[in-house]
């Protein structure tokens, strides 16, 4: 359930930006248009305005104006530089606030729950333009998958169990994760609140290619890892997708004489 002081900062927020004509609306996106929010959740606004770009300062000032904000930084580590990302205090509350060009609005990947707006301008252009959210390249993920299994294999057994577990989470984030979601009728987002949204069977072989700091837990994670790709590849990727048998054959010989050999590190 969405506690009381995430619409409490929400509604101040909207006051704020209609005292200033620059801005034209607000809106809420992520775990908030899923009915999804709890106390754990992150605020996901979107800030729409009239000019083609805002500064950093007035972003920040904008953010420091509506609570005791403790930090701020873009978001250019996930691939959105209109993203400011804040951390506030007296409640204690993760948001995240994208600026957008009312414009840009037509470009997006999912609908936002419209909160404040001046004359229905969002909702208007939301009406001409539909939602597409990303998901992944089956094809991009089997050309590369059985490199990435190979490479794993190599570092566990030079003994580099640190690298091999930081690569299963890659692959969990990146791929398991996301094939898992679809096979379920869910978004690819990764491994965000997958412990909530997976059946207990995809639950407990997801949990299976978690791995501790081993040789034989690492391996078995690994072999658990490409034994469930294998099983969500025949369910969520289509048929005309080109599967790379001479290399996952290849990489499957070479994971089992890693298997059999003692660590290089010894």
């Amino acid at each position: 359930m969405k506690p009381v002081y995430f619409q409490e900062f929400v509604d101040l927020f909207s006051k704020i930006l209609s005292s200033n004509e620059e801005f034209v609306a607000l809106a809420a996106g992520g775990s908030w248009v899923e009915g999804r929010m709890d106390r754990f959740s992150d605020i996901d606004l979107v800030i729409v305005h009239n000019s083609e770009t805002i500064s950093l300062l007035e972003k920040r000032a904008l953010a420091q104006s509506a609570g005791e904000l403790l930090a701020c930084f873009t978001g250019e580590h996930v691939g959105e530089p209109r993203l400011l990302i804040c951390l506030y205090n007296n409640p204690m509350l993760h948001v995240d606030l994208k600026f957008v060009h009312l414009p840009d609005m037509s470009i997006r990947v999912e609908d936002p729950v419209v909160i404040w707006e001046r004359d229905y301008l969002l909702t208007n252009l939301l009406k001409q333009s539909g939602a597409e959210f990303p998901f992944p390249d089956f094809q991009w993920i089997e050309d590369r998958f059985w490199v990435w299994i190979h490479y794993a294999a190599t570092k566990i057994g030079r003994g580099e169990f640190f690298e091999a577990t930081t690569f299963l989470s890659f692959i969990q984030q990146n791929v398991l994760g996301p094939l898992a979601l679809i096979k379920n009728n869910e978004l690819p987002k990764g491994v965000r609140k997958i412990e909530m949204l997976l059946p207990n069977d995809d639950l407990e072989f997801m949990k299976s290619t978690m791995a501790e700091h081993n040789r034989q837990s690492c391996l078995t994670a690994l072999r658990n890892a490409v034994q469930y790709y294998t099983v969500l590849r025949e369910s969520v990727m289509p048929a005309s997708n080109l599967r790379n048998q001479k290399a996952e054959e290849a990489v499957m010989t070479y994971l089992s004489e890693i298997s059999e050999s003692g660590n290089l590190k010894q």
